[in-house]
């Protein structure tokens, strides 16, 4: 016996037990455990936290520049004026997404990669690089020391100006987990923050400390990336705050809005646990999506009638099966004319087999481009049953193969 378990199935998974492909057993209510008056435990039901949508296009033109909404940072003190604790929900590490220069437009990137660097505080002096003498002190970017890019690795201190016009006026963009700590300690400097991120928790029991520091209340605020998402019962908290939903809305890849409803649902279900009153703000620039107006309502059905419409006017999964196919090489004009190549190839196979309703995307640069100083091309096959065409296949050396991808980046 096989048994998935979720609060936020997969359409392919939920669209099989509509099909009676799988049983669905559904949970009603959300369930937690209390004692009885003779002191027994008992299951008892919880209310899931009402959830605010906090428009922050309005926030700005109000005058408020700070990353946290006014409504997130009165719910913060009443969590805090009670003794309670809250998680910050942000989907990136560092402190600033990129550095870009207001002059020429140019955005500092990795020289091995596509990707742009992204700027990291010092954390051997308390955020404060410039004071530890590790960053250029001529550094127009206050209090950061490197730039990382986190495909590869590379780091590279922070220039006093861009690369490209020699301007000095660059300047950061975007917030990262980091970045989330320092507004905190600006607004509520009594909160004991805790950043539980990728950078944080690098060593073997990392993990069990960061929840003993939470569960034992040695920290009020708990400020972390998606692995804080799911799976934790923390019975103080009471406030979960999304500090910026839209991180992963507008990727190009087909699951973006079931990702996003996937993690806005499963971190709002951390609030409220043991503590009445809970609550959950969520901040976007995109307050009518309807995949965070589904997350609000906590509502899954709703969310898959809206996704499951996208997903048939598209033919993407569960209403057909893809093949990724992804070459790399050192060289990009060649890798484009070997994957041009073999999509030819692709394409003939598909008619000698007698493959039926499918359809070809690409060749086409990855959303990642250059990795690691090597160019990557992709193209997707979109087919009802694209199994007669892998059986006759044969795949040249340097290709992945990704049968039914879970992204497309």
């Amino acid at each position: 016996v096989l048994i998935l378990g979720s609060a936020t199935p997969s359409l392919e998974s939920y669209t099989a037990t509509r099909e009676g492909r799988i049983t669905l057993i559904t949970l009603a209510e959300r369930v937690g455990m209390a004692r009885d008056k003779d002191g027994l435990p008992r299951s008892v039901a919880l209310p899931l936290p009402p959830v605010r949508i906090v428009d922050m296009r309005q926030e700005l033109q109000q005058g408020n520049r700070s990353i946290f909404s006014r409504a997130l940072q009165a719910a913060l003190a009443g969590a805090l004026k009670r003794g309670e604790q809250a998680i910050l929900f942000l989907n990136r590490r560092g402190a600033a997404s990129f550095i870009m220069c207001r002059d020429c437009g140019h955005v500092i990137t990795c020289p091995h990669c596509s990707s742009p660097l992204t700027v990291h505080y010092d954390e051997g002096s308390g955020g404060n690089a410039q004071a530890a003498g590790r960053t250029d002190p001529r550094s127009v970017v206050p209090d950061a020391s490197l730039q990382i890019c986190h495909g590869c690795g590379y780091r590279q201190y922070i220039p006093p100006g861009c690369p490209e016009c020699f301007s000095p006026r660059i300047k950061t963009f975007g917030v990262g987990t980091q970045r989330v700590v320092e507004e905190l300690h600006t607004l509520f400097p009594q909160a004991r923050p805790l950043r539980w991120d990728r950078d944080t928790v690098s060593r073997k029991g990392d993990h069990a400390r960061m929840l003993d520091t939470m569960l034992n209340h040695q920290a009020d605020v708990l400020i972390g990336t998606q692995m804080i998402a799911k799976g934790l019962d923390l019975p103080l908290v009471s406030l979960v705050g999304v500090v910026a939903a839209d991180t992963g809305l507008h990727l190009p890849d087909f699951r973006s809005g079931e990702r996003t409803f996937q993690l806005l649902t499963q971190v709002a279900g951390r609030a409220g646990r043991r503590v009445a009153g809970a609550e959950v703000v969520i901040q976007t620039y995109n307050p009518e999506h309807y995949a965070l107006l589904a997350a609000q309502e906590h509502d899954y059905e709703g969310f898959f009638r809206q996704e499951i419409a996208f997903r048939r006017q598209t033919r993407y999964p569960p209403f057909s099966r893809l093949i990724r196919f992804i070459y790399s090489g050192s060289n990009d004009a060649r890798a484009q004319a070997t994957a041009e190549l073999f999509a030819e190839e692709v394409e003939q196979l598909a008619d000698a087999v007698g493959l039926g309703d499918w359809s070809l995307i690409g060749p086409a640069p990855a959303f990642f481009h250059r990795q690691r100083n090597r160019f990557r091309w992709h193209l997707i096959l979109r087919a009802s049953d694209p199994r007669p065409l892998l059986a006759a296949l044969r795949v040249p050396r340097g290709w992945i193969v990704d049968v039914d991808p879970v992204q497309l980046l």
